[in-house]
């Protein structure tokens, strides 16, 4: 049957199963978006396409299943670039749409006119110009397979304005066929040997987990194989929630800004294990000196990430579940393990605190969301000191409830974020966890979450500076506070602009009823918290420093 290629788009969509699309309309796509105006899948209209890449992202984050965002060409396709560059580093599966000049203009400097697909071959997995429209069916189930199987990440279809106005017969494309792509799923049995023979032999084991085991639903078998062996397990801060944060064998977060104790584990442990992890500079700090005197043991799908950072002593190259199941099934349970006591001192000598002084602390508020949440919340975060204030006080007790900008550190990622989590789940709690700064970075999207009844929480951690690196001046630049000084606006009334519920908070004793007051309203709601100005994240593992080396 002949098709235009938006109707062939559209249609090839629906047999991926989208049911959402996150996006911001322009010429080049009209085609797509007249064929979306009558389509079973619900269009969300951001207010700015890297919105509509966030959206996705945190759609994608929460839900297990890809987002798609579509924008039209130019300015509306390069707008999605960071919301790309930020999923591929977090390793999230995405679907970026774009419209692009028709093929008679390519390459002629057309108005509206940008090389997305070379702009952004560093950002994504794959992308594709489509210049037949023919060919969309298979491309886009090709774009889905490459973007979910593996390691996900972002893909990008650009799709010229007469591609999608053009007809073509449109037919199922069958099963994907990719000569030269292959994922290896099953690790190597003379490595899986030599790692049960490690374990077997270690006397202080930790495991040190990653967004990998969320992504890859390894959660249970972490659970089952730390218990098991009596095993600590740390979590970066991508692997928040794929181990229960209340459960004894948990030691937190690692790294510049993880507990104590996760740090002094991994500095004194003689095997770690490392699960979905990558090694990156935030967690190790000083390569020489990280995990000194242990055998490095590293589980990734991506054989890309083995000894990338770190020497690895056992490469498992496959799907964490099916790693971690197969070692679950040779191995023997433990008994006991003074390794284990040893790390219950350290955790109640060196737990996370804070000095009380009658003023609003931000991590007594991100303590109290957790309360009044019951720690059953879907959370994201911006980027900054909140991000990790959350990350230390709130307990994350299931995947894919932590959803946080790692790799990239995106400012402005936490709030369409929720948006799109707050879609794919629509009757939970989401709460943003903000900075007065991140939060200014797309707080146009307020009226996206009104427009849409998305009865999204933002908690502004509000201490009028660039909070993080306002720390960093402080520590490491004599206090000299160059442009970090904020003068924001009344977040209150700019939520009352936008049709949101606006609440400030003044005292210590008003913040649980506010928090009540905002979890019972069915519309978005701000809270403004105006915080200890020069509050700083701690522990902190200075610049150039092993991590066990820690300010606080």
């Amino acid at each position: 049957m002949q098709k235009t290629g938006a109707q062939i788009l559209v249609d090839s969509l629906l047999a991926e199963g989208v049911d959402t699309i996150f996006g911001y309309p322009g010429g080049v796509v009209l085609p797509i978006y007249d064929v979306l105006y009558d389509s079973e899948i619900r269009h969300i209209l951001t207010r700015h396409e890297q919105g509509a890449a966030h959206a996705a992202d945190g759609y994608a984050r929460a839900s297990g299943k890809p987002g798609v965002c579509l924008a039209t060409s130019g300015p509306g396709a390069t707008n999605l670039v960071t919301g790309i560059a930020n999923a591929y580093m977090d390793s999230i599966p995405m679907v970026a749409i774009t419209g692009q000049v028709a093929t008679p203009l390519l390459g002629r400097d057309s108005f509206q006119e940008a090389d997305i697909t070379g702009i952004t071959l560093p950002i994504t997995k794959h992308n594709f110009l489509v210049k037949d429209p023919k060919d969309i069916a298979r491309t886009v189930r090709e774009a889905f397979y490459i973007a979910t199987s593996g390691r996900p990440g972002p893909v990008l279809i650009d799709m010229p304005k007469d591609v999608s106005s053009d007809m073509a017969e449109h037919a199922d494309p069958g099963p994907v066929q990719l000569p030269g792509y292959s994922v290896n799923q099953e690790p190597d049995p003379e490595q899986l040997a030599r790692a049960v023979r490690a374990i077997e032999e270690s006397e202080r084991p930790v495991i040190y987990a990653g967004g990998g085991v969320v992504s890859g639903g390894a959660h249970g078998e972490l659970l089952e194989l730390a218990e098991m062996l009596l095993m600590p397990v740390a979590t970066t801060l991508m692997g928040l929630g794929g181990f229960p944060g209340n459960h004894p064998l948990s030691v937190g977060m690692l790294g510049m800004h993880g507990s104590k104790y996760a740090n002094y584990a991994i500095n004194e442990c003689d095997l770690l294990i490392g699960v979905g992890v990558r090694f990156d500079d935030r967690v190790t700090s000083k390569l020489e000196e990280f995990a000194p005197g242990a055998i490095i043991m590293h589980i990734d799908i991506d054989p890309a990430e083995i000894g990338k950072n770190v020497g690895v002593d056992i490469p498992l190259v496959g799907d964490v579940r099916l790693t971690l199941r197969k070692m679950i099934e040779r191995l023997k349970p433990r008994v006991a393990s003074q390794w284990r006591d040893k790390i219950a001192v350290w955790k109640k000598e060196h737990p996370f605190e804070f000095v009380e002084n009658g003023r609003i602390k931000p991590q007594e508020v991100i303590r109290e969301i957790c309360n009044v949440t019951k720690g059953n919340a879907r959370i994201t975060t911006e980027v900054g000191q909140h991000q990790m204030w959350a990350a230390q006080y709130y307990t994350f007790t299931r995947p894919r409830t932590f959803i946080s900008s790692g790799g990239l550190g995106t400012m402005g990622f936490g709030f369409p974020a929720a948006i799109g989590v707050q879609v794919a789940c629509s009757d939970e709690t989401v709460i943003d966890i903000a900075g007065d700064g991140s939060i200014q970075m797309n707080i146009q999207e307020l009226a996206t979450a009104v427009h849409y009844n998305l009865p999204v929480k933002i908690a502004i951690m509000n201490n009028g500076f660039l909070g993080m690196v306002r720390q960093w001046q402080e520590l490491f630049y004599n206090r000299r506070y160059s442009y970090t000084e904020l003068d924001n606006p009344d977040f209150v009334k700019l939520a009352e602009a936008y049709g949101a519920v606006g609440i400030r908070v003044t005292k210590k004793s008003e913040v649980r009823p506010a928090l009540e007051e905002a979890m019972a309203v069915a519309k978005p709601v701000v809270l403004d918290f105006p915080i200890e100005r020069e509050e700083n994240v701690y522990p902190m593992v200075p610049p150039g420093e092993p991590i066990h080396k820690m300010l606080g």
